[in-house]
Parts: C-alpha cells; structure tokens; sequence
C-alpha cells in the first residue's frame, strides 16, 4: 500500500502562484507515474500533469506554460508549482500514483487540497 498526503493548497490572488506538495509512504518501490488531478464543483476529475521521469512530463493544455510539475525519486516527493493562476483554476487538486506489484497496476490517490483562486 501507498499512502499520498497533499499539501500546499490554499487561496491565492489571480496572478499568484502556489506550490503543492505530495509525500508517499509505505511500500513506495516500483512507483512509476506520479501527478496531480483536480476536481472542481459540478465537473469530472481532470487531470493537470503528471510525470513518469525528468524528461517525461504531461500537462493539460489549459496549464502548460504555467504550472510545473517535478519529482524527487529519493524523496517519494512531488510538487506542483502553479504560477500566474486563474479563477478557473479553483478545485481541490488530488496526488495520484501508480505502482506495479505482481504484474498488476495498482492506483493510489491522495485526500486532496483545495486550491481557491479570487478574482
């Protein structure tokens, strides 16, 4: 099992940046993709980005060039660093991991923060 704790959420200005954090514990070996999804009221979960190696990286079209997303291997860390942020970039943003164990994929997914931008 892996268990993902978020944080770094919170409210920010239109323009303002924020920085998300992702720590993963417990049996954190053959973890291969880590990344963010977020979730905003009345809509489906979507994912923002998500990364596999330093130079194997995936963004939504509606945050390239505005946020990026990094891991630390050693760490069992990721972070997301959310810069020139909009209004509808309101959601709770969850972690997300995927493993591979005895052939199967397993996928684990983080509490969530909420991320509240104001116009």
């Amino acid at each position: 099992q892996v268990q993902l704790v978020e944080s770094g959420g919170g409210l920010v200005q239109a323009g303002g940046s924020l920085r998300l954090s992702c720590a993963a514990s417990g049996s954190t070996f053959n973890i291969n993709t880590m990344g963010w999804y977020r979730q905003a009221p009345g809509k489906q979960r979507e994912l923002v980005a998500d990364v596999l190696s330093a130079d194997n990286t995936n963004y939504a079209d509606s945050v390239k060039g505005r946020f990026t997303i990094s891991r630390d291997n050693a760490k069992n860390l990721v972070y997301l660093q959310m810069n020139s942020l909009k209004p509808e970039d309101t959601a709770v943003y969850y972690c997300y991991a995927n493993q591979l164990r005895l052939f199967k994929v397993f996928e684990y997914w983080g509490q969530g923060t909420q991320v509240t931008v104001s116009s």
